[in-house]
């Protein structure tokens, strides 16, 4: 039963790949707070973002917090990210595992859109002040293991946006499953077998911008006598949706030995503010016992998007084994964004 089970859920992905190529993309540009899409995380990132059945370190507070109840030892990460037009993006995550109780982790995503000039239609080039933007997510998850094969996790996160003194703020939950199979395992272990993935990010509240920004004097009757023309008046602005993810993938080890591991994955993706597409990736893993592994890892991101920037992606990583059973990871992630260039990442994680 449980064969037959996952058997109609890989048909159903199956189904949802082949149909990607006749979406067209809905609502581009409907949604703020847009950096929760950019993809955090050195390792995914050079996977071309196909990562939601892989993610089993921190940086599983973005693909899908299911991954965190992977951890067996306590992590900290720190992901710096420089995007395009000088933004600068950065992640920070801590994690401890607790045993049969599940593992608790929290995270910080950050954007700086760096220092702009203040203009007004009488002064377009500039009134001499400068202003400046910032994005700030704050995630609590929490994930466990419900049996030797199935992992689930949730997190709840607050969104923060800021334009000069204007902000907005909204409330949001990420929710994942990780489901481990005996399938395509190359030597009959679970641990090497297919593993399916979903998760679905940034399902809250709307954001809606306020602040003194949006107050300007108005005239409310200006063809009438009197003293109306400094009347403060003030913008309300709309609602905007939160950008919410569907992800659906699956990823297996066609080669597994004591010392080399290929892994490959792939992702559906469902967003509320584009077309379906579909994220490839593989890695390679090299495994030396005196020194720890070397990861080689490449990708594909946004596979039968329309007019997408997106494509290949590349990186690399070393996990090395300290003292006192401790260790670090070094990894780096390159990202081809097409005409607007490449995009580099680098994270360093700290096992303790």
């Amino acid at each position: 039963m449980k064969k037959i089970s996952i058997t109609y859920l890989l048909l159903g992905l199956f189904i949802l790949a082949a149909s990607l190529p006749a979406q067209e993309p809905t609502r581009v540009g409907t949604t703020a707070a847009n950096f929760l899409e950019i993809g955090y995380g050195a390792a995914g990132s050079a996977l071309g973002d196909a990562y939601v059945s892989m993610a089993d370190d921190i940086s599983a507070l973005y693909w899908n917090p299911a991954g965190l109840a992977a951890m067996r030892k306590n992590q900290a990460q720190f992901v710096y990210q420089p995007w395009i037009a000088g933004i600068k993006t950065s992640f920070a995550g801590v994690g401890m595992p607790l045993g049969n109780y599940g593992t608790l982790a929290m995270g910080l995503t950050s954007v700086n859109y760096g220092d702009m000039k203040v203009t007004t239609m009488a002064m377009q080039e500039g009134t001499g002040e400068l202003f400046s933007a910032n994005d700030m997510s704050f995630s609590l998850a929490y994930a466990r293991n419900l049996t030797t094969w199935f992992s689930f996790g949730a997190s709840f996160k607050y969104i923060s946006s800021e334009i000069w003194h204007t902000n907005a703020s909204a409330f949001a939950t990420d929710l994942g499953v990780i489901i481990n199979t005996y399938f395509f395992s190359p030597n009959g272990r679970r641990e090497q077998g297919m593993n399916i993935g979903m998760s679905i990010s940034n399902y809250g509240t709307r954001l809606r911008y306020d602040g003194i920004d949006l107050t300007s004097p108005i005239d409310i009757l200006p063809d009438e006598n009197g003293n109306f023309s400094d009347v403060p008046g003030r913008f309300h602005l709309s609602e905007w949706e939160l950008p919410l993810i569907f992800r659906l993938g699956v990823s297996m080890t066609p080669f597994y030995t004591d010392h080399h591991e290929l892994l490959l994955s792939a992702d559906a993706i469902h967003p509320n503010n584009n077309g379906e597409s579909l994220n490839l990736g593989a890695q390679y893993a090299f495994t030396s016992a005196g020194f720890g592994r070397l990861f080689l890892r490449g990708g594909y991101k946004a596979l039968f998007m329309k007019n997408s920037e997106f494509g290949m992606t590349l990186g690399a990583g070393v996990e090395t084994f300290l003292l006192y059973n401790t260790g670090m990871k070094i990894e780096y992630a390159w990202r081809d964004m097409g005409i607007l260039g490449a995009i580099n990442s680098f994270g360093v994680t700290l096992l303790f």
